[in-house]
């Protein structure tokens, strides 16, 4: 069946036509995480039967790899090599291990959730709110990952495009269509709802682990269209996480508007977005039981004047 591929007239239109910007307040900065009410919490909470967790979250390894432009950092302050040779004077104030970390988690392997502050579009970011409210010297003075410091939990849905086509992976440039989320939907005999939180599974993960790493913005990299924030919009989803950085790559699509989906999501929708997951073990999770629809947990890091964090989204069935 032929998609509808929209113009970028169209999509300049969802800019307008699928803004949320004023519907919970001029002042607010949760954006569609307000779909979580307490009864969407208590209702996810009724999801849980066996009580078996699945991590959503890859590993930050700190090997260097072509999709990864900037090293993560580990550094050992102590450690516990020559600790059988220490003298007893050393050995009574030297007895711990740790390190420092440094990560540029925005990207293509981490893991993360972007704030409403990561993007912004023509001087705006979300509700409105000048750009210029990020800083070099006092980072995201408005709409930083800090306004989800009391967790993240909902229900979960997971929509394995992957799997409904019967390929271990989607092509680089085959990108998800509302079509497709819709034949998903069918095939897992649920329906997304109000306040959750939607995985889309394409099996780039799958891909990354089974050909090697590689550098997405060259070899290309598959992801929702922008086509599907219509879709996002109407069904009222908290939140999206796929296992890609959520924008096709290369990004030839639109001449004049570069990461669409980001920008139509972060901006205008208010809803943040989940890079990078690992949807395999959950995929695998779900097809044993037969169904698609858990708990999800979530506690972001409580950064203040940050842009996002990495996370560990957690499926509870």
């Amino acid at each position: 069946m032929p998609v509808h591929v929209p113009s970028e007239e169209e999509v300049l239109g969802y800019m307008e036509s699928l803004s949320n910007w004023g519907r919970w307040g001029p002042d607010d900065q949760m954006g569609t995480l307000n779909h979580i009410t307490t009864e969407k919490r208590i209702a996810a909470s009724r999801l849980v039967r066996e009580g078996v967790t699945v991590t959503c979250s890859r590993p930050i390894v700190s090997e260097t790899a072509p999709d990864v432009p900037f090293q993560f950092q580990r550094f050992m302050v102590d450690s516990g090599e020559g600790r059988d040779t220490d003298p007893p004077e050393i050995r009574r104030t030297r007895y711990g291990a740790g390190e420092y970390i440094g990560m540029v988690f925005h990207g293509h392997t981490i893991t993360h959730l972007d704030s409403l502050a990561h993007y912004s579009w023509r001087g705006k970011m979300y509700n409105g709110v000048p750009a210029n409210m990020v800083t070099a010297r006092h980072g995201a003075r408005s709409h930083a990952i800090d306004v989800a410091r009391d967790g993240i939990v909902t229900r979960g849905v997971l929509l394995d495009i992957a799997r409904l086509k019967g390929k271990r992976w989607l092509d680089p440039d085959e990108p998800v269509f509302p079509e497709d989320l819709d034949a998903a939907e069918k095939d897992a005999g649920l329906s997304v709802e109000k306040g959750d939180l939607l995985l889309v599974r394409t099996g780039n993960y799958r891909r990354r682990l089974e050909e090697g790493p590689f550098d997405p913005n060259v070899d290309g990299g598959t992801a929702c269209h922008v086509a599907c924030i219509p879709w996002f919009h109407r069904r009222e989803i908290a939140m999206l996480g796929t296992d890609t950085s959520n924008d096709l790559r290369p990004d030839t699509t639109y001449d004049g508007i570069m990461s669409p989906l980001h920008t139509l999501s972060l901006v205008f929708l208010g809803m943040c977005l989940i890079d990078n997951a690992n949807l395999d073990e959950l995929a695998r999770a779900c097809e044993e039981r037969g169904r698609w629809e858990f708990m999800l947990c979530m506690g972001p890091l409580r950064l203040v004047n940050v842009t996002g964090t990495p996370v560990n989204p957690i499926a509870v069935f």
